[in-house]
Formats: structure tokens, sequence, C-alpha cells
């Protein structure tokens, strides 16, 4: 898999980042860390990891950490992959085949067989619902996952997207966007592991209200152009 590059946003993962990156050795992937300077906890402890290259984060957010991921990656495909250890890379062989005639390959918690997750719990798994629903509804997506950003494509269509928002609003501006530009694209079947440590970085009210007002304005564009 040395045409593939994992790019792992990463923040306060000083606990899970060490145990994933020995897992993710074996894959012989490229490997990007995007982190923030100041956060020296986690830095200090991926200092002995050589296989991998770290990016220091200009602008905050989880969104700007995969813009700033993907604009650095030279390889022909790359993989959004989180620092938590949940999203299992035992997929990226399965994810990888099937994008040779694709753009983007969608991970899902949410299709069966295979699909699943030991980390959702009621508010969330009720939320993707609803904003799967509205996404399939208003731009005729058909996907089955629209806020999971285990997402693996070709390079030059992530960089085609020119995603904007550096928050988590990226992750219905990238499935949005690739239905908007008519790329080529599938969701596969993905179990979601229990994290190995740290604390989900989602606040469930803040960040929904955030992506259904990112919907709403992409809906809008669309009927109005």
């Amino acid at each position: 898999m040395n045409n593939l590059t994992l790019i792992i946003p990463a923040k306060k993962e000083a606990e899970s980042l060490p145990v994933f990156l020995k897992e993710l050795k074996k894959y012989q992937c490229k490997i990007i860390i995007v982190l923030q300077k100041n956060d020296i906890e986690t830095v200090k402890s991926i200092q002995n990891f050589n296989y991998v290259n770290i990016l220091e984060q200009k602008k905050n957010g989880y969104g700007n950490a995969l813009i700033e991921g993907i604009n650095s990656v030279k390889t022909k495909y790359c993989c959004i992959i989180n620092a938590d250890g949940s999203m299992d890379p035992k997929y990226l062989n399965n994810m990888l085949n099937e994008c040779n005639d694709k753009d983007l390959v969608f991970g899902s918690r949410y299709q069966n067989p295979g699909g699943g997750s030991d980390d959702d719990d009621f508010i969330t798994k009720i939320g993707n619902f609803l904003f799967t629903l509205i996404g399939n509804i208003l731009f005729n997506l058909k996907i089955t996952d629209i806020l999971y950003t285990y997402i693996l494509g070709k390079t030059s269509s992530f960089k085609k997207l020119n995603l904007i928002n550096g928050d988590f609003r990226i992750c219905v501006e990238l499935p949005i966007k690739a239905k908007l530009k008519k790329m080529r694209y599938t969701c596969l079947p993905s179990y979601e592991r229990e994290r190995i440590g740290g604390k989900k970085k989602v606040n469930a009210l803040k960040d929904g209200l955030l992506i259904l007002s990112e919907i709403v304005k992409y809906f809008l564009k669309k009927i109005t152009s």
C-alpha cells in the first residue's frame, strides 16, 4: 500500500495514537499526523515513530486538519482515519481495491452486512440517521452514513472538492460536494471499534446545528443555481 497515505487528525490523543500507530505499521502506508504545535503531550508520545510524518496544523478545527492533510499528500490515494483507533484499518485493502474505478469510498457503520459501532450512542445514532436521510432526500446521495469520515479516495479527487469548512461541517461537505461534482463514489460496511482512549470531540447539539445549517446552505445553493 505504498501508494496510499493515511491522514490522521490528532488532538489530545497521547493515550491512543502510539497504540494505533503500532497497529498501522504492518500496512506499509505513508502516514501523516496532523496536530497543533501546542499539543505537547501528543507530540511527545509519537516522537520515536520515525515512519510517520508530523504536519503542524496551522488553523484550528477538525476540518482544517483534514484540509491541510489532504493538501500535503503526494501519493495517488489517501484515506482519513481517526487517531483514537476506532476506525479499523483492516478495511483499507478492500476500500483501496474498490477505489480503482471510483473517486471516493465511504466507510459506513450502518451498511449491512458488517457495519456497526461500539462507540455510537443513542443521540449520535439518531442524529446520523436523520442527517443521512435529509442528505439522501435533498441531494440523492445514496449513502448510508453521512457523518462518518472514514473515507478513502483518489488524492486528486479529494483536492478537486476544494473543501473549506474548518470544523465538523466538513463531514457533510465531503459527500455533498462529491455528488454535486458528479464524482463516482460508493459505500462499504465498516465496524467502528471502541476507541483506545481519549474523549469524543463532537458536541452533539452545537455541531449538529452547524451540520444542519451546512446541508441547508448547499440545498439553497443548489435550487437557486
